[in-house]
């Protein structure tokens, strides 16, 4: 060993070795001479590979005997030599014909020298040849046939399971960890599981909480380097490669195998250790290292663990693999490290330089070795100069880089290297190395690209194909060594991998696989511990689909062959379809078909290919979902994958995975689920949906509503089609109020379908709305109407966009005011003292509902209504009855208003009768005799004015009875002082009394400004008048603008409107500001209820604070001089009181803001001086709070705030919980309360007040066992504890909530040991099982035993069940103790308690089966005991229905009055889908068995509502009114629109109209331009409709020029003809009829071809022009310009016109009819039509007789005649008598006779 001394200067001793070295190993140097004296003492004979350690040796032998002398003899040392040589030849003859791909070089290299050898030297021994050539060790990759049980193995996480995780092993192995073979703790929080879940009879409840699952994710990372133990190798059968089993490496990381049964002595500084964290502790981990001596820990200090890994998050039972940096002062703590950065540095030191024996050297360990020798396909060389460690080709680099090692490395040298794996039955003992970089320094692999690093697999995903793969080395019977185009990360092809089928050898120089050759590659696998992809060159592999599920995209349509069709006990379960090598996916049993498959197993055979779409994929369990529906395979809608990238409106198939009585679930791909509720699955009322729908149905819908962020979905069955883009247009500018036409489509008993004219939109026409009179009168109206008819004059009342639906009324009331433009149709449009139409919505015993326009809906209380009305039942109103009544109040914060019915003749609001607007308006009836014209009253004249009515902030007066004005408040009174009354300035004023006034302008009513008196503009002038003294005398003064408004001064303001958070007051009528609430007054008690306090109209005197000219904003303040400065961190100090206003308020605390700038919480603790009233939600936002500055943070602008009463209004109030600031006013045994702050696993953290929180153990929390401690606390929740520690110096504080520290009186619960035999106790039933039941003993320390069934009652106990639930009161008798089992037996039998002194006189009425059962909770309250888990299991399968039950529940508590329910078809009070909950298993049918009856669907939904109904009804306010309904307001606004909706023409039209209105006649047309131009040319109608606008704009602003080039240019773009016809309608509705004639006169002789053009020009004759000559004048032209088939058909329209026009003549129609009926006199539709006209006419002898004659017609068909005698027969019971009915029947009755007559004439053909 001196030699070795030498050269190692840093190395360890001979005496650091002696302890445990062999005799066998004698041998000093590192030579090859040396090999076979290692040899020596060792059996050549096989031994079998499981062993769990690098070498066994005898254990009263050392590994490295003391004095390094052999104990053989030269001659022993001769014979092991031969033996040894002829050994080496044997394996390397027999090797020849069975080499193993994986082998290293040596077998061929030791072959070539022995031949060589043997031609060269025939004259030497064979020992003397042998000696010098012969390597005994060989460089060997490991590889499936090496690994055995017990080796070692450095491996890093590839990828984690459910179950297992894969660990990268070197040479392209890949292992498998089961979870039970991580560590101990991992494997009992398994186990704890498993008997939690199992039910079995087990009664131990000492188990710890095992509720929180065991996930892998948690424990491991990818990357992470890892040692592992092999358990097994085996060929796995369930997963197949080329039709071979795949073979399986099944591995343990348990510390105990990992570790391989290390002695202590063995463990030395920079030994890598496996180890599992035993428990965390403040500053680190305590580790478990698997040794014999249990006393023996590690510890992994909290700076040690490694970059990213947080202390906190670490769980029990974790695997670090650690490097030991060494020992704590007593020896019996190992200090660990398990920072990669760290122990990967390898440079300097972290290596191992000495050590006691071989088993130090471990995988994972560092060690520096000796170079022996360097071959092509490795390197071999020495540790410490005895063990032989071999670097093969993936790990010396010589394969990846393709480098010489003989340049890198030189024998002899010194190198760093990681151990990788052991080799337990190689003979002599090696180990197997790595100098990969990444691997030495144990950092993952990173690939280059573009100069940054990155995960290889990031570049290069798994399956990637690589179109040009480059052969960089060539290893003949090995692979490919290729460049992939990535730095420093290189591929390697297997030789199974070059090409399908067999391939004899590779070569370097000649073949297809040259050195320098590419080829086309996929990767088909990466191992990150060799830093290598695994690439194949095979055809078949490039061209396979995917390799594995990652590949497959959802909803892609895939081929497949059935594997296997399942079978189970309800018939066929589901198929397999293999889509690829190793890949198949289910098809479940509602996919097979469209249809329900009665046999599938005769349709789909095994072996067969079938085209399938994926539904959805789960890599992590190796799930793929199919469908064979031929609906969704075939579908080419858009696909549902991601819930953002689903819009309103789309469509796609979906499938029925769930059907509720609210709707049904539809599945779509992966996890997508959408809610379809019943009111959208069909246009018609569906009550049940199961029988219109079944499970797996595949159904197309139309998504209504979706929620992304909550992952719901609404869909909706109905076409769509018939509701369009068209009709949503029109939905949205069709307005309430709007007069349209309608045509009758349908008539039912209780109202008639109509569809709009031109808007194409389904409206309802309700009976009661036909007229304003009695329901006779509705009935009456309602029989002249007929299907068909057109309705004009209908009013549109209100439109309900979720039904699509408009509702229409044909009341004359409502349609005079729809007329005059005021019809209520918002709560904007209700004026207090305006009388107003409308009608009964409701009738209750109180009031009565009075609905408008738009749904608004008022109130008419009972003692608003007539006396004589008040008598009636119902007050003698009906529904829809019209009604007309007054407004008498308004509430604008709730947006309610009352009406009154009594006195409305007493109207005063401002007069709104149109006044002509001239330049010389005479004025009637003058009050001032000096005015004669309006043109008098010029700016500050003086004049006189008459007051009409007096308003809360104005006074409306009349300066003549056709002149009408206003005098704001604020210009009434001069100062202060001449105000009386400050509620009520306006008070003094009365009606009629006549005022001096001066004359400032006009008013503005759209904007509230008044105007110079130039800007007379308007149907109604109101002059803005000033009634100030001082403007009754002096010079008129300028008008009051905001810039003239000075920060300090000070205004008399009038309160104009009261919000949440502030006043708004006017200080002249057009300058307007606003108070903050908190500034209103000095005084909080008044900003409590502003409203009454400070109502509108009331003055104030307040100063300007801030004025802001730019963007019109004003602030005032009320407040006192020196209190209004505004506070700041600065001037704020401890103790001050101030006003505050509530900005956040909720169940954890309320924000207060005490100026623009200074805001803060206030916490449970400073709420109240008794903690048990604390609660914040008593505070709403907005109100207004005096709070007290208790500590003020100026640097980090933080405040604390208290609302206490001892701090805020006398501090001598009595205080329950006193206020804790700093930890000195705690003092131990303090008994106090305080609020939960934090839940930890260690304990709790309650906040005392301030910054004070004490820590409570969880050994302190209870002095019982509490299974589930966690949930019996929560944040925010009240406890009382007593103090056991301060420790001011660390500031830390410990609280106890122990009942035996706090009671004085504490009675310890009963324990185990008390329990006597004999002894009568009383308890609940636990559980309840078929042999008995399990009764907990009240008062104990969870003490509980067993009453077997036949300890229960006299009688024989047949279902205990019937007998106890869960929680049901006992009276139990103690029969048997067994300390040993801890065990107890009770009984039950009555006889037991007979002799008992404590029996109770009620026994005896009780039977001998219910005498023991003391008390029980009802079968509702039982109900939820031991199944609760359960019942949620259950709910997971379906739908989240919390939120429709909550909106059901909350619809019936918004408007009770309201009587009427909701349409069934209505949708609004269906929640959209909740996403998530659902059950993905395939094993839903076997489910449905186990769940009970209390577990179902149904049970679930039963129990839901009632626990809806206890929640307290919150009134939920309609904040619709806040949206934003004005549009775009700006050119940048539509900008900003159209960048977005490029196509849209309503948009382009919005953006013409908004130019028109800045009088922008040119920017108009320039939008015009544009829209014609960016509109896609495919959107034609979209285009059509801008040069419609565009025609519209020339015709109204334009001359005739421009309107004729835009007319020229719209028809080259467009239909000629459709734009001829909208130009005339253009010109008709604009008045414009000689212009229209003359374009008609143009389409008659250019579309001459067309009915339609010459019936509109006829249509247009008769009704607009009334010229009936013109129009009968052109059907001659017309009959000679069209085909013939079309003649008949337009004669009848012009006949008909003859009818319906004014200027029209029925005689000459009829004159028409009869024509055509010579020519036609059997058809029967040309009859019906002449008859409508005529019933239209209403002449019933004319009407008569058309029925006769058609019935005296011969050759009548007898169906004709049928439908023809009925409708005679209707039409006289409608208007005939009974004479004339009969008439009817006799005619019917004549005529069947005449027909059976004649067919009974012999010869009649007939």
């Amino acid at each position: 060993m001196a030699p070795i001394d030498k050269k190692r200067k840093s190395g360890p001793t001979n005496e650091s070795f002696a302890r445990s070295r062999k005799p066998a190993e004698g041998g000093d140097r590192p030579s090859k001479r040396l090999r076979p004296d290692e040899k020596d003492g060792k059996s050549t004979t096989p031994k079998a590979p499981l062993v769990p350690k690098i070498s066994r040796v005898r254990e009263e032998e050392a590994a490295f005997p003391r004095g390094g002398a052999s104990i053989l003899t030269p001659l022993e040392h001769k014979q092991i030599q031969i033996e040894a040589t002829r050994d080496v030849l044997f394996e390397q003859e027999g090797g020849k014909s069975s080499r193993l791909e994986e082998d290293g070089a040596g077998d061929d290299a030791a072959v070539r020298k022995k031949n060589k050898a043997k031609s060269k030297g025939k004259g030497k021994k064979g020992t003397e040849n042998a000696e010098p050539k012969e390597e005994s060790v060989k460089i060997e990759g490991l590889s499936y046939k090496r690994i055995v049980p017990g080796s070692l193995v450095l491996g890093q996480v590839s990828q984690i399971n459910d179950h297992d995780i894969a660990l990268s092993l070197p040479n392209n192995l890949t292992g498998y960890v089961p979870i039970t073979s991580i560590s101990d703790k991992i494997t009992q929080r398994i186990e704890d599981i498993a008997a939690a879940d199992d039910n079995d009879h087990d009664e131990d409840e000492d188990s710890e909480d095992t509720s929180e699952e065991v996930e892998l994710v948690k424990l491991f990372s990818i990357g992470q380097y890892l040692r592992a133990y092999v358990v097994s190798t085996s060929d796995d059968p369930n997963s197949t490669s080329n039709g071979k089993p795949r073979r399986r490496i099944e591995l343990s990381l348990r510390t105990q195998q990992a570790n391989n049964a290390l002695n202590p002595r063995n463990i030395i500084v920079n030994t890598m250790l496996m180890a599992s964290v035993a428990s965390v502790e403040d500053h680190g981990l305590v580790m478990d290292l698997g040794l014999e001596d249990s006393h023996l820990k590690g510890f992994l200090s909290s700076k040690e663990v490694g970059h990213g890994i947080e202390l906190s998050d670490i769980q029990e039972g974790r695997i670090f693999l650690c490097m030991v940096t060494g020992l704590n002062s007593s020896g019996k703590i190992i200090k660990l490290s398990a920072d990669w950065q760290k122990i990967g540095n390898v440079k300097k030191s972290n290596y191992v330089t000495e050590a006691p024996t071989v088993d130090a050297f471990l995988p994972g360990t560092a060690v520096e070795i000796l170079v022996a020798d360097i071959t092509s396909r490795g390197i071999i060389g020495k540790i410490m100069g005895m063990v032989d460690v071999t670097a093969d080709l993936m790990h010396s680099g010589a394969g990846a880089s393709g480098k010489d090692l003989e340049k890198k490395y030189k024998i002899g040298s010194k190198i760093k290297a990681r151990i990788i794996c052991t080799f337990p039955s190689a003979d002599p003992p090696k180990l197997g190395i790595s100098l990969l970089e990444h691997v030495v320094s144990l950092a993952p692999q990173q690939a280059i690209k573009n100069g940054e690093q990155k995960n290889p697999l990031d570049i290069l995903p798994l399956s990637t194909t690589i179109e040009e793969v480059t052969v960089r080395k060539v290893e003949a019977d090995v692979g490919l060594f290729v460049d992939v185009g990535l730095k420093s990360v290189s591929g390697f092809v297997h030789i199974s991998r070059v090409k399908d089928g067999k391939i004899e050898t590779l070569s370097e120089t000649t073949g297809s696989y040259k050195v320098g050759s590419t080829h086309r590659g996929r990767v088909i696998g990466y191992n990150s511990l060799d830093g290598v992809f695994l690439i194949s060159l095979e055809p078949s592999v490039l061209e396979q689909p995917f390799l594995r599920i990652e590949d497959l995209a959802i909803g892609e349509i895939v081929k497949g062959k059935v594997e296997k069709i399942i079978v189970n006990a309800s018939g066929v379960g589901g198929i397999l379809v293999n889509l690829a090598e190793g890949i198949s996916g289910l098809v479940p049993v509602t996919h097979m078909s469209d249809v329900q498959l009665q046999h599938p197993e005769k349709k789909f055979k095994e072996g067969m290919t079938v085209t399938a779409r994926v539904l959805s994929t789960n890599p992590g369990k190796r799930q793929i979902r199919l469908t064979l529906k031929k609906s969704l395979v075939n579908s080419e809608a858009t696909l549902f994958l991601s819930y953002n990238d689903i819009k309103v409106g789309m469509q796609s198939p979906g499938t029925i995975v769930n059907i509720i009585p609210a709707g049904a679930v539809v599945q779509f791909y992966g996890t997508i689920r959408g809610f379809l509720p019943v009111s959208e699955m069909s246009e018609a009322y569906i009550q049940d949906p199961n029988q219109h729908f079944r499970l797996g149905q595949v159904v197309n819908v139309h998504v209504l509503k979706v929620e992304p962020e909550a992952g719901k979905l609404t869909v909706s069955c109905k076409d769509p089609s018939v509701f369009g883009l068209a009709q949503q247009s029109a939905m949205k500018k069709l307005r309430v109020g709007e007069i349209v036409s309608a045509v009758v489509t349908e008539k039912s008993d209780d109202d008639i379908s109509v569809e709009l004219q031109g808007l194409g939109l389904r409206a309802i026409l309700p009976l009661g709305h036909l007229t304003d009179g009695s329901s006779s009168k509705n009935h009456s109206a309602m029989k002249k109407i007929r299907v068909g008819q057109t309705l004009t004059d209908l009013v549109v009342l209100e439109k309900l966009e979720q039904k699509r639906l408009v509702i229409v009324t044909n009341k004359p009331s409502l349609l005079k005011d729809a007329k005059g433009h005021v019809l209520l149709r918002s709560f904007d449009d209700v004026k207090q003292n305006k009388v107003v139409h409308g009608f009964v919505k409701n009738v209750t015993p109180t009031a009565v509902f009075v609905q408008f326009g738009g749904g608004l809906t008022g109130l008419l209380p009972k003692n608003k209504l007539t006396e004589e009305a008040i008598r009636l039942p119902n007050f003698g109103l009906t529904k829809y009855q019209s009604v007309e009544a007054k407004v008498i109040s308004l509430d604008h914060g709730q947006q309610r208003f009352a009406l009154s019915m009594v006195d409305l003749s007493s109207e005063t609001d401002v007069p709104t009768g149109p006044a002509s607007v001239g330049s010389a308006q005479a004025a009637i009836n003058p009050v001032d005799p000096t005015v004669a014209t309006v043109d008098d009253l010029t700016l500050g004249r003086l004049t006189k004015a008459k007051i009409s009515s007096v308003k809360d902030t104005q006074i409306n007066v009349q300066l003549a009875d056709n002149i009408q004005g206003r005098i704001d408040v604020s210009q009434i009174f001069d100062t202060w002082e001449a105000i009386k009354d400050r509620k009520k300035p306006l008070r003094s004023f009365s009606s009629k009394q006549i005022i001096d006034v001066r004359v400032l302008g006009i008013h503005d009513a759209r904007n509230h400004r008044f105007l110079p008196i130039s800007h007379r503009s308007g149907k109604t002038l109101v002059f803005e008048l000033s009634a100030k003294p001082s403007d009754q005398t002096e010079a008129p003064q300028d008008t009051l603008t905001l810039d003239k408004v000075k920060v300090g001064s000070s205004w008399i303001a009038y309160v104009n409107n009261i919000s949440d958070d502030c006043l708004w007051v006017n200080l002249s009528p057009n300058v307007r500001g606003r108070i903050r609430s908190v500034d209103v007054s000095d005084d909080v008690s008044l900003l409590k209820d502003m409203g009454s306090n400070f109502p509108i109209g009331s003055a104030i005197r307040a100063h300007v604070s801030h004025v802001d000219v730019a963007n019109n904003r004003l602030d005032l303040s009320a407040r006192s001089a020196q209190t209004s400065e505004p506070l700041t961190f600065k001037n704020l100090s401890n103790g001050m009181v101030v006003t505050g206003r509530v900005t956040k308020s909720n169940e954890r605390l309320i924000m207060v803001q005490l100026s623009e700038s200074v805001s803060g919480p206030i916490n449970f603790t400073d709420l109240a001086d008794d903690y048990s009233e604390a609660d914040p939600t008593k505070y709403k936002k907005n109100d207004i709070v005096r709070v007290c500055i208790t500590d003020v943070d100026v640097p980090n602008k933080k405040i604390r705030i208290s609302t206490r009463p001892s701090r805020v209004l006398n501090s001598s109030l009595p205080v329950e919980d006193p206020e804790i600031s700093s930890i000195s006013q705690l003092k131990v045994n303090d008994i106090i309360r305080g609020f939960v702050k934090n839940v930890s696993d260690k304990g709790l953290f309650v906040n005392l007040g301030g910054n004070v929180t004490a820590y409570i153990r969880v050994s302190d929390l209870s002095d019982s066992y509490v299974k589930d401690w966690k949930s019996e606390f929560e944040v925010d929740q009240l406890v009382k504890g007593k103090i056991v520690l301060v420790d001011s110096h660390s500031n830390n504080v410990r609280m106890s909530l122990k009942a035996s520290v706090l009671d004085k009186d504490y009675v310890v619960p009963i324990s185990f040991d008390e329990i006597k035999v004999g002894q009568v106790i009383t308890g609940k039933v636990r559980k309840v099982e078929d042999f008995g039941v399990f009764i907990l003993v009240d008062g104990s320390d969870k003490v509980s035993g067993l009453c077997h069934k036949s300890e229960m009652a006299e009688k024989r106990v047949h279902d205990v069940k019937q007998l106890y639930e869960e929680g049901d009161s006992v009276k139990a008798i103690v029969l048997k103790v067994d300390p040993e089992k801890r065990r107890i037996n009770f009984g039950l039998k009555a006889s037991y308690f007979e002799t008992s002194a404590e029996e109770d006189s009620n026994d005896d009425e009780l039977s001998g089966m219910q005498g023991v059962k003391i008390g029980g909770e009802s079968d509702d309250d039982a109900y939820n005991t031991e199944d609760a888990d359960d019942s949620e299991d259950a709910e997971d399968g379906g739908i989240d229905l919390d939120d429709v039950e909550s909106i059901e529940s909350s619809a019936e508590q918004v408007d009770h009055s309201d009587v009427e329910m909701l349409d069934a078809g209505d949708n609004s009070g269906v929640a959209a889908l909740n996403g998530g909950a659902f059950n993905w298993s395939a094993d839903v049918l076997d489910q449905i068995d186990e769940q009970s009856g209390g577990e179902s669907d149904d049970g679930g939904a039963d129990e839901k509502p009632k626990k809806k109904k206890r929640r307290k009804a919150e009134i939920k306010i309609d904040r619709t009114g806040d949206l934003d309904v004005n549009g775009p307001q700006s050119v940048s606004d539509f900008e900003r629109l159209l960048l977005g909706q490029p196509d849209s023409s309503d948009l382009w039209i919005q953006y013409m109209a908004f130019q028109l209105q800045l009088s922008e006649l040119g920017k108009a047309r320039d939008v015009a331009e544009r829209a014609i131009k960016s509109i896609n040319i495919r959107e034609e109608t979209e285009k059509l409709n801008v040069w419609i606008a565009l025609l519209n704009l020339e015709n109204e602003y334009g001359s005739d020029e421009t309107i004729e080039e835009a007319f020229k240019r719209a028809c080259q773009y467009n239909d000629a003809q459709e734009i001829h016809e909208r130009l005339t309608s253009i010109y008709i509705q604009s008045g414009k009829h000689d212009k229209a004639d003359d374009l008609f006169q143009v389409l008659i002789k250019k579309f001459s071809q067309s009915p339609t053009v010459w019936y509109n020009y006829a249509h247009f004759l008769h009704t607009i022009k009334a010229s009936p000559d013109r129009a009968r004048a052109l059907l001659p032209r017309a009959t000679q310009s069209l085909p013939s088939h079309t003649h008949l058909n337009l004669t009848l329209k012009f006949a008909a016109l003859e009818f319906h026009s004014s200027s029209g003549s029925p005689e000459r129609g009829r004159t028409m009819f009869e024509g055509l009926l010579s020519t036609f006199p059997k058809r029967l539709d040309i009859w019906n039509q002449l008859l409508d006209l005529e019933i239209q006419q209403g002449d019933q002898e004319i009407i008569r007789g058309v029925f006769e004659r058609v019935v005296k017609t011969k050759g009548l068909k007898p169906k004709g005649a049928k439908s023809w005698f009925r409708r005679w027969s209707e039409w006289e019971e409608m208007n005939g008598d009974k004479k004339s009915q009969e008439k009817v029947k006799a005619k019917a009755e004549e005529w069947v006779r005449a027909v059976a007559q004649k067919k009974n004439q012999p010869g009649d053909d007939e």
